[in-house]
């Protein structure tokens, strides 16, 4: 193993905002620091909600520009969405946004050909609207599908322009639910099926793998010095995330945290159960051959929409009021696909309330803290229902990403698991894309290496459960309605 300390970029780019960060690794040593951050804001056109990846591609370039010389850049972003090139390689179109309506009805359809126990059994994905395989089928008789010679992802497309070299990075190609979790390869069944044509995607590529180096063109345009190489990465971001899990062992459970909560377990196998698919767990790839079995909660989106409508007050002066109110006054169902699309986020929140019966909510305080209790409901249920699905008990709950900077989440959370929860790290998502880049280029060993000098060289808080776990189950069975 070298014993060189060496650079690494990091491109994280998250579903309302972007960064790259620069990882310095040594032997024993782990610093992140930021480059560059910028705004990830979609863009609502004639014909639906789209990403503005031009804007995107131009924040990488100006990160890895801010950056300074790297020994290799890799790319991670959220899942599900895709641009399509044309037979000469070109963009067409902007990407289309996963909270776009275009998929509105469109599952039905495919339980129509595929049903929805086939269709679980088959790739082990949860029932999302937005996953991919949704998306493809509701642009089956578009101009721009006919089109298209190419499918690439997200963390793909900019890799492909940074590159020239095109493939599609097998963690996020997960999500699209058109892949067999237990063969780790494309489900060729379903999607001659449903129709789709596997042949748009590029050959799948593993994380470390090499995915090409900086074109002379994005050298000149960075001032950065060649060969600089693109390094394969776990490209979803949940995947980097999980990799950063600083876990000693293999009894805990994880809640990535951000504009989504992921919560579960790192497996060596999927659960493909119609029991798991009923509890919407979705079985995806990560490093080494594991799986993440997770659910996924709406997560601090549900506050981030309700700051927007106040007007952005700052976080630091809501919370602490927050953090008075009563208790599990008020809960919402934090993974209702009620909640998915933006706009009016306060009144639909105080309208759960009142269709519930439950009291409404009616001060910025008392919305913040019926959001943060039902976040922490949402978690307990999972991180439960979890260990109970797949047989894999747990002893604590590693939180990581944004939600780790909100101390009364990771409170509650502990509270309403019954079990200990350790905070850290914040950047998880560029810490795991930097640890799969040292270990490339042999800085760090395998994956339970890599946690341990994580957790020696990344600050985390604990925190203890209060009391007992009662109140937060007669709050689940209200919201149940029992």
């Amino acid at each position: 193993m070298s014993t060189a300390v060496k650079s690494y970029a990091a491109v994280d780019l998250g579903a309302s905002s972007g960064r790259v960060m620069v990882g310095r690794v040594g032997p024993d040593s782990l610093e992140l620091s930021e480059a560059h951050r910028f705004v990830n804001r979609p863009v609502r056109v004639p014909e639906g909600l789209r990403w503005d990846i031009l804007a995107l591609y131009g924040g990488v370039l100006d990160g890895l520009r801010a950056a300074g010389q790297v020994d290799s850049v890799g790319i991670d972003s959220w899942a599900v969405d895709h641009g399509l090139l044309d037979a000469d390689g070109a963009l067409l179109g902007n990407p289309v946004h996963y909270r776009d309506a275009r998929t509105e009805g469109i599952a039905e359809k495919v339980w129509a050909t595929v049903p929805a126990e086939q269709l679980y059994a088959a790739t082990g994905l949860q029932y999302a609207p937005f996953n991919t395989l949704y998306q493809l089928v509701a642009a089956r008789d578009t101009a721009q599908l006919a089109a298209a010679r190419r499918l690439l992802l997200i963390p793909d497309l900019l890799s492909y322009w940074l590159t020239g070299e095109q493939g599609t990075e097998l963690t996020n190609a997960s999500t699209t639910q058109l892949i067999d979790p237990r063969t780790r390869e494309w489900s060729y069944d379903v999607a001659s099926r449903l129709g789709i044509d596997l042949g748009l995607f590029a050959p799948l590529r593993q994380p470390g793998e090499a995915a090409g180096v900086l074109r002379a063109e994005v050298l000149e345009e960075t001032g950065l010095t060649g060969p600089v190489p693109v390094t394969t990465v776990g490209s979803h971001d949940t995947a980097s995330a999980v990799a950063a899990v600083p876990a000693d062992g293999a009894r805990f459970a994880y809640i990535c945290t951000g504009t989504w909560s992921l919560a579960g377990l790192e497996l060596d196998a999927p659960v493909l159960s119609e029991e798991s698919r009923v509890a919407n767990f979705t079985n995806e790839l990560g490093l080494d051959g594991t799986v993440r079995y997770l659910r996924n909660i709406m997560g601090l989106w549900l506050l981030q929409e309700c700051v927007r409508a106040w007007g952005d007050p700052e976080l630091g002066g809501l919370l602490p009021e927050a953090a008075k109110v009563p208790a599990l006054r008020s809960v919402v169902d934090a993974g209702d696909p009620a909640f998915l699309a933006p706009g009016r986020m306060p009144e639909r929140i105080a309208e759960a309330c009142r269709g519930s019966g439950q009291p409404v909510p009616g001060t910025p305080a008392e919305i913040t803290r019926c959001i943060l209790d039902s976040l922490a409901l949402a978690h307990r249920r999972a991180v439960e229902d979890a260990q109970r699905l797949a047989g894999h008990p747990v002893d604590v709950v590693h939180v990581v990403g944004g939600g780790t900077r909100n101390e009364l989440l990771c409170q509650l959370t502990a509270d309403s698991c019954g079990l200990p929860v350790l905070a850290g790290p914040t950047e998880a998502a560029a810490l795991g894309n930097v640890l799969v880049q040292a270990r490339a280029h042999g800085l760090v060993g395998d994956l339970a290496s890599g946690r341990r000098l994580l957790a020696r060289t990344q600050p985390l808080t604990r925190y203890e459960p209060r009391g007992d776990t009662a109140p937060w189950r007669e709050a689940q069975a209200r919201l149940a309605g029992r």
